[in-house]
């Protein structure tokens, strides 16, 4: 059964996330050796990755044939995580030129991210924190609903194992892909020659 929405458009109307804080920790903050799966098949521990990385942790993806639980679209910042992922997508030809890899992050199972992946031709891999690890070290924002706990919607840039900056709030998501872009390119040595 298709679902009753359009899981790849951001329906008008809703509710806008505030700034609560709850990412003011993470700017300068030295990531975990944490080892999460990827649907690439690898194992990924983003602190021991070299150069310039982005990770957009979102809440959860949605399947064509059910629809999100129900008030998702109610929650602030909830909605939008396939246009988001599209948007990197279709943006990763800019993010490669500026040396930049990209992860997406999520609670989810690799296994309910693969079929996002697939579905999706995301060319980048999605990394599952199932067991909360990771979201648990960094002390990352959650909200629970449907009994999940799933992430608020945050976008980091990791230069060498560190935080360097913090997208948080990110809204509308579909446009944060680009916003990132924006970033790196006015930022090029952000982090990469720490003093």
């Amino acid at each position: 059964m298709p679902r009753s929405d359009d899981l790849h458009s951001l329906p008008p109307g809703l509710p806008v996330p505030i700034d609560d804080g709850a990412c003011a920790h993470l700017p300068g903050a030295t990531l975990p050796a944490v080892t999460l799966a990827a649907t690439s098949g690898e194992r990924v521990t983003l602190a021991t990755l070299p150069g310039r990385t982005v990770v957009y942790a979102y809440p959860r993806t949605g399947v064509p044939d059910r629809d999100p639980p129900p008030g998702w679209d109610q929650i602030p910042g909830a909605r939008g995580c396939t246009p988001q992922s599209c948007g990197y997508r279709d943006q990763m030809a800019a993010f490669r030129t500026l040396g930049a890899r990209v992860f997406g992050l999520s609670t989810q199972t690799t296994a309910y991210q693969e079929e996002a992946a697939q579905r999706l031709h995301l060319p980048f891999p999605l990394l599952s924190d199932a067991a909360l690890v990771l979201t648990r070290a960094l002390r990352l924002p959650t909200f629970d609903i449907d009994g999940q706990t799933l992430l608020k919607r945050a976008t980091f840039v990791i230069d060498a194992g560190r935080i360097v900056h913090v997208f948080y709030p990110v809204f509308p998501p579909d446009r944060d892909a680009a916003r990132v872009l924006e970033w790196l390119a006015a930022h090029p040595d952000a982090g990469l020659n720490p003093a």
